[in-house]
């Protein structure tokens, strides 16, 4: 089981020895991943602890919040994530002013020395750390020398069979800001192979219109703080995860539904195989789930009444059920 602190403070006293690396790690992608398990790899042969730090709110929140990226996960998906990877421990540090304007030598002596007592800290070649970002790699090699632990270099790129190509042909470096493009898009399959799962959004189900059932359809709509980045408009087979983390084949709308001139985007979804036995106990409100998002079927469109829009989601939802069920 990983243990997961939200302070430096509650890092036992005997905690150590570790092997740790450090990042915002938003969608923990594959790239991510292979730093994490070669960090744990480490950890084992050294009979020491793999932890893993990571920052909330993201620093460029902090720092330039006009223009700091959406993210692709929330934390909670994001410590289930890494959780999923081996880990035995993860650092959630508040990322504050404060926290910024550490040197990197305090930074290394105060969190990675005294804090975690780590003998190896694994950074990628373009590691960057504290104030100003003025540290760097040969920084932490200098520190580590000062300061007694061993410093790993690691190329975050993918893992053994991998690459994955580019519109191009070429190879690119796993990235979040690639997935967040291909999210941008609509492209929910290449986010997948660059995040090594399905997107994901996570939030309480919440009453809306009621168009969908209405129509026959009725959707399980998140609500408005749901985490996970919102892909491109358009209509997604994927699979709704409920409290009891069951897993249902679905068919998901995102968009403002504009056969009903709707404004505010929506993501909603439509359980395809719900219980016929007892349909009217089959009730989400209120519920925390997940989206998954498998495969992007259209992009949104108005349709000219509510006659069109029912036929063309019938078509939608058995589409929607031949992916899902042929994989």
């Amino acid at each position: 089981m990983v243990h997961i602190w939200n302070d430096l403070s509650e890092v036992p006293a005997d905690f150590g020895p570790s092997v740790v690396t450090f990042g915002n790690f938003d969608g923990v992608h594959r790239g991510h991943q292979q730093v994490l398990s070669q960090l744990i790899r480490t950890a084992r042969l050294n009979h020491a602890r793999a932890v893993a730090i990571t920052f909330d709110p993201h620093p460029a929140q902090v720092h330039r919040p006009e223009s700091a990226p959406e993210l692709i996960m929330g934390l909670e998906d994001k410590l289930v994530a890494l959780g999923e990877l081996g880990l035995d421990a993860v650092l959630v540090m508040k990322y504050s002013m404060e926290l910024a304007s550490l040197t990197p030598e305090e930074f290394a002596a105060a969190v990675l020395v005294d804090g975690l007592k780590a003998s190896h800290v694994v950074v990628g070649h373009d590691a960057r750390f504290g104030r100003g970002n003025s540290g760097d790699l040969s920084t932490m090699q200098e520190l580590g020398r000062k300061l007694g632990f061993e410093v790993l270099v690691i190329s975050e790129f993918g893992s053994e069979g991998f690459p994955i190509h580019d519109d191009d042909g070429t190879d690119r470096r796993c990235s979040s800001t690639w997935v967040r493009e291909a999210l941008r898009e609509g492209d929910v399959a290449t986010a997948a192979a660059v995040l090594g799962r399905p997107h994901r959004m996570r939030g309480e189900v919440v009453h809306g219109a009621a168009r969908g059932r209405d129509l026959g359809f009725p959707t399980a709509n998140l609500a408005p703080t749901a985490s996970g980045y919102i892909p491109a408009d358009g209509i997604y087979a994927g699979w709704l995860v409920d409290q009891a983390g069951t897993r249902w084949p679905a068919a998901i709308s995102v968009g403002s539904n504009p056969t009903f001139d709707g404004v505010s985007r929506q993501v909603e979804a439509h359980v395809i195989d719900r219980p016929e036995e007892s349909p009217d106990e089959f009730d989400l409100y209120d519920q925390t789930v997940v989206v998954e998002f498998v495969t992007r079927l259209r992009g949104m469109v108005a349709y000219r009444g509510p006659e069109a829009l029912v036929d063309q989601m019938r078509l939608d939802v058995v589409q929607a059920h031949d992916i899902l069920f042929a994989r």
